[in-house]
Order: structure tokens, then sequence, then C-alpha cells
């Protein structure tokens, strides 16, 4: 066997890689040029905005495809958030490499310095690391405009920062206020019904939509909408020109209000003044996700007032769901207490009959069907079973499963069967006749949900069913809308399961555009992870390309003083290099290389949020933030600086000037850095593989021609 290097001119690995990563670049940044896949099989195309479903739709046969496939599935399964970065940092590394070939840099030089440099920027990055304590108390501090409020001081305190029922008091005139009256948080009268009608909406629980305003010759309380908290205040000021929240003494603050509030808050944004918790920091992470960045903030007002009550964690991923319906505007999407799920209309007429009774309900955790066995089961061994007439003695066993699994559930009174697995449609039409309704695909956390609130122990079949196995407490109903009405959706019928007290939430997300659909979704769960992580690791990174523009400083300034290689035997590779005077030069080629990857991306993402006309120009302004760092004396100082400026690469008329200077773009911690280090391990790798291995007769015939030379025989 023999091997040889294919071409260093042209690695046709690298070169794999840089082609299928062009084909997301438009997918980097929080404005995204969607793209449209179309299924050859059904003609039915579908938008996307996500590596991962790029990924998924291209023809990957050769092996760097399936390498980068598995590189980026992996980064989804761990955060499902930084996979655009990682796609397009691999295709510009990829020809970064390419480069550094053609310069004939050695393949260990280009590893060596490569690596190190990465690691160098990781750490030098640490800098711009915020606490989320730290993000809460800028932005909540900051939110507020003076011009719009006259107000020079905003007094808040550490508790204020994480509880949403905290008044935040940002008066010029008012030094303390008299009294503070807040909503008892633990009441859960009337639970379930006034958090739904609060919830239609996709702007509830946003905050404080209104404006303080003093009336001649008024003398009443103010009240400060959103969080249920009235107070007097000693300049007797008064909210007005406000339908939905003027009224909202003695009420909590889930009470009726409904309807899209989009267009008012557009117009009334410079009245905002509200403290609301981690809903800034959902604001901040949402990259310009308005529906998503609503839903979610609905989503953690929630979480945090059944954590005042049961002491649980503020935030919790495994209580969210969603579900996607097809017809409705996108302004009809919301967030409901309890499971929202999809049946048939067969299904849906027993709910109809059973809507508003308390149900017994059953959970499985696995397939209800007769041929499902559990992992792990053995089949007896030397045992055979002979029938005369196998059609027949089928079909009799087959009634026989179902008359006793379907006496199985009438005996225990079940009216309720929430499966994980697959359900026999058989058995599901017997169910229906007998007002059974059972409800497959149902996830292991959403039959977690139940089983915590009603005590139901899941069971794999139906024969290990008792009394102890079947809960009580249940309630089923048909979805309404925010306008009050029950959505009859054509094939299928959206319900809601719902039991007192059950942390469970749905994100119900609707369009009209049935191409839309995964994406809304997509965009949805990237949202609430990149928020899950940010308390996970309790600090974010600035965003808006702050850290790349810190890597690429920390570059530049490596290749004026090279690193010096950890490894020996690389110095004496360098210096035994074809074509190359010195080591420091191959040093200095890589690290420019390296470098090069950073400024494409912040070129990039300039270009597709319109902050650039074109990459030279963009490329001009990468320079130009670059010098006035290098005359700071402080890279690190002086982006700091320019990020809370909004002066950041043209960050003040970017796609986030709408949401107020005090709002600032923020990027995962260990996300983006993993996706670094993922995109430089792949490419390093496809690099040290990128080889040609013969094998077979065709050796003797290499072992006697003028090229062997260039083969290494194994």
């Amino acid at each position: 066997m023999a091997f040889r290097d294919v071409n260093a001119r042209r690695h046709i690995g690298l070169q794999q890689l840089s082609s299928l990563a062009l084909a997301g670049r438009t997918l980097l940044g929080p404005i995204k040029s969607y793209k449209f896949i179309v299924d050859e099989s059904t003609n039915e195309s579908t938008l996307i905005c996500s590596a991962v479903r790029l990924i998924e739709s291209l023809d990957l046969t050769s092996a760097a495809g399936q390498l980068l496939n598995e590189t980026i599935q992996a980064q989804n399964k761990e955060f499902r958030t930084g996979m655009s970065t990682l796609l397009f940092l691999i295709g510009a590394w990829s020809n970064a490499v390419l480069e550094c070939l053609q310069q004939n840099v050695p393949v260990s030089a280009i590893v060596s310095v490569m690596s190190e440099g990465l690691n160098s920027c990781c750490e030098r990055v640490q800098c711009l690391q915020i606490s989320i304590h730290d993000v809460n108390k800028e932005l909540c501090s900051s939110s507020v405009r003076p011009n719009a409020f006259k107000s020079k001081t905003c007094q808040t305190g550490y508790d204020s920062l994480l509880n949403p029922h905290i008044l935040l008091y940002c008066q010029k005139d008012i030094s303390a206020p008299e009294e503070v009256i807040p909503r008892n948080s633990c009441s859960r009268q009337e639970d379930d019904c006034n958090f739904n009608k609060c919830l239609v909406s996709p702007l509830a629980g946003f905050g404080s939509i209104a404006s303080l305003v003093k009336p001649a010759g008024d003398e009443s309380t103010s009240v400060i909408s959103g969080s249920g908290i009235i107070a007097s205040s000693c300049n007797k000021q008064k909210l007005t020109h406000s339908r939905y929240f003027s009224t909202l003494v003695g009420k909590s603050r889930f009470s009726s209000q409904q309807g899209n509030f989009q267009g008012y808050l557009s117009e009334h944004s410079a009245d905002l003044c509200e403290c609301y918790g981690l809903g800034h920091l959902a604001v901040a992470l949402s990259h310009g996700n308005q529906t998503g960045m609503k839903l979610l903030q609905n989503i953690v007002a929630y979480q945090q007032e059944r954590a005042e009550c049961s002491g649980s964690s503020q935030f919790n991923i495994a209580e969210i769901v969603t579900c996607c319906l097809l017809g409705l505007p996108e302004s009809y999407s919301c967030v409901c207490p309890g499971f929202v799920t999809l049946v048939s209309p067969e299904q849906a007429t027993v709910i109809k009959y059973s809507e508003d009774k308390p149900l017994r309900i059953l959970l499985m955790d696995g397939d209800l069907t007769e041929q499902y066995r559990h992992l792990g089961f053995n089949r007896p061994c030397n045992v055979r079973t002979i029938l005369e007439h196998p059609s027949l003695q089928e079909g009799r066993a087959g009634d026989s499963w179902l008359s006793s699994m379907l006496d199985i559930l009438i005996n225990f009174e079940v009216n309720l069967v929430l499966v994980k697995g697959n359900v026999c449609e058989s058995l599901m039409e017997r169910c229906i006749a007998n007002r059974i309704l059972v409800i497959g695909s149902v996830t292991w956390d959403v039959l977690c949900a139940f089983g915590k609130v009603t005590s139901t122990q899941p069971v794999t079949y139906l024969t290990q069913l008792n009394a102890a196995c079947v809960g009580s407490g249940a309630q089923v109903e048909l979805w309404k809308a925010c306008d009050g009405r029950a959505m009859d959706l054509g094939e299928l019928v959206p319900v809601r399961i719902k039991v007192q007290g059950i942390p469970l939430l749905t994100a119900v997300l609707t369009t009209i555009v049935a191409s839309k659909m995964q994406l809304i979704e997509d965009q949805f769960w990237t949202l609430v992870y990149r928020f899950h992580h940010a308390l996970k690791d309790e600090k974010v990174f600035l965003g808006g390309g702050a850290v790349e523009l810190l890597c690429l400083s920390h570059i530049q300034m490596l290749a004026e003083r090279p690193l010096q290689p950890s490894n020996k035997n690389t110095v004496k590779e360098f210096h035994s290099a074809w074509l190359v005077a010195s080591a420091t030069e191959c040093e200095l080629v890589v690290l420019q290389a390296l470098a090069s990857g950073w400024k494409q991306y912040l070129s990039v993402v300039m270009c597709n949020t319109a902050k650039a006309a074109s990459e030279l120009e963009a490329c001009a302004s990468v320079d130009h933030h670059l010098k006035k760092a290098a005359d700071c004396g402080s890279a690190s100082a002086y982006i700091l600086k320019e990020f809370r400026r909004g002066d950041l690469l043209r960050g003040g008329s970017g796609p986030f000037a709408d949401h107020g200077e005090g709002f600032k773009v923020y990027d995962n911690v260990k996300a983006k850095t993993e996706a670094w280090r993922r995109a430089l391990d792949l490419v390093l790798l496809v690099l040290q593989t990128d080889a040609e291995i013969i094998t077979g007769p065709k050796r003797n015939q290499l072992l006697s021609s003028h090229v062997s030379s260039e083969f290494m025989f194994l």
C-alpha cells in the first residue's frame, strides 16, 4: 500500500469544505437572507435560515461533507446556536489554509501556529465577558430615555433586576414613593383562565406599555402597568392615553387584556420605563427576532412568578414545548399554560363531550401497539408457534388484543391517554367510539410534567396498569385564539390539556405561509437556547462583532511579536521548508491567514446587515477601527467604549436601533468559542488527512514508475 499527498496547491477536501460553506454565507448575522429548499419528490418548498437545515438538504456524499455535517450536528445538539458562525469560519479558514499551501508553508507549521493562535484569542477575549447581573443592571438603567421622561436618575437595586414585580422609579421629582401595594404573586386563583387571556397577546408581559404624564389639576394615584403595582406619588401623576391599562387598580397583572399591541408599542416605545427582571436580557439576546423575543418574555415572566411561590428554578427549558399552527396570522402566536397539540376532527368530538370535566389520565412510555416491545426485551429462545390458518388466526389475535386493551382502559375509567410513541389506529378508533382520548407522539418532558402534577407513573404496557398508575384532575378543551374563538384548521384541530398547577408552557407558533413554519420554530428555539445558555454560563459576550474585532486586533499584535512554537521539531521543519526563508516568515503567513477568517466574518456580517454597501467598504471600516484601537493603546478598552456608545461597526444604525440606545446585543460565551474551535479542528483535520491511498496491483506499477518518489510505501 502507498499513499501520497494530493497536490498541495489544490487540496480536494479543503476545496469541498469551502464550496459547501459558501452556500451558507448569507445566513451569517442577525439579518439573514433566507433560502428556499425544494423537495424534488414532492415539489414542496421550505424556507430556511439555519445552517443545520441547509446542511440537511445538501448532497453530502464526500468524506469532507460528512465530517462537516457531523460537526454542525454536534454544535446543534449541544448548543442549538452558533451553527452559522461555525459554517462560515470553516469556509473562511479552509480558504486561508489553501493560501498558506500556495506559499509552500508546511502542514505542521499551519497546524501548530493556527492552534496556538486560536487558543491565544480565546484567552484574550475573556475581558469582553460580562455577567448577566451586570447586563441586567446596565440595560435596565439605560433603557429609560432622558428626553422622553426628563429624568436624570434611575434608582434600582439587585432585587429589582431579578424580580419583575418590583417597581423601578425613574421620576425626576420623586425621591421615594409613599406607598407600594404589590399584587400577591402567590395567589393562584383562576390561574389558567387569567394567564391564558394575558398570554395570548404576543406582547403580554413585555413590561409597562404606558406613559406617565401629569394632567393639570389632577390629584390621583399613578399606575405603572404590566406589573400590577399601584403607587401613590407626591406629584400626583396619572396614567393617560391607554385603553388597556387605565383601570388596573385591584386587578391582577394577568387580567383580560387581549389583542396585538405591536402598533401601540411602536408608537409609544419612547414611553417605556420598566425593569422586568430578565426581560432585558431576552431583548439583548434576541438578535432581531421580535416575535420570539416577546414569547420568551412571557415565558420568563410566568416562570419567575412560579419561582416566587415554589422556589424552583427561574428558567426551566424542559417546561417549554411548541405547537405549530398553519393557517393563522403570525400575530396569533402566544404562550399558553398547559399542553397544546393537534388532534384529528374525530378526536375533537371526544373533546367537546369531555370539555370542562375532570379526566382520569394515563401516561405510556412507549408505543401503544400490539407488536411493541421495550428496549432490551429478549424473546424466548427455541420456541416455535405453528398455526393452521395464519391469516385467520392473526386477525383473531389482533381483535383479541384490541378488546383486552380497551377493556383495561374502561375498567380503570381512563379518559385520557398520553403516549410517547405511536398508537395503533384500530385501537384509536375503538377508543374514540368509547369517548376515550388517546394522543400519541408526546415528548418525554410533557409526560414528566403531567406525571409530577397528577402523581402518575408512566407504564410501558397496558397490562401493567393498576390503580396507582392512573391520575386525575386533567382537563381538555379546544384551543381558543386571542379573539376567543375555537379554531378549526381543517384536517387538524388544536386542543389544550391542562392540570391545576402544571408548570408546562406551550409556545403556539402560527403562520399562514406553509413554507415558513419550520423557519419560525427554528428561530424560536434558537432564542430560547441562547437565553438558556446565558443563564447557565452566568455571563455573555459583547455582541455586534466586538469579540471578533478583538480577535483580529490580537492576531495582528501576535504577527508583530510572533508566537514561540511549543514543539521543537516544528522549528526544525520550518527551517527545512523548500521555499520559506525562515520560521518567522512561516509564522507570519499563518497568522495572517487566521486573521483573514475574522476579517471576512466581520465584513460579511456588515454586508448582510446593510451596514456596508460592499465588502470593500466593510473591510475599510474594520481597518479604521483596528487603527483607532492600535492608537488607543488598549484594543479591549477601545472596543468596550465603542460598544457602549453604539458606534462599533456602525452599530448605532444597525437593525437594533429600533430598541433604543439602551438595548445592546450580546452573544453566548461557550457556544461562540466552541464554534471557533470546532471550525478550526475540522479544517486542520481535513488538511492532515487529505491524502490519496493506493492499494492493490497498482502498487507494483508505482514502484517502477518515474513518479515513485512522490509516494510513501507502507
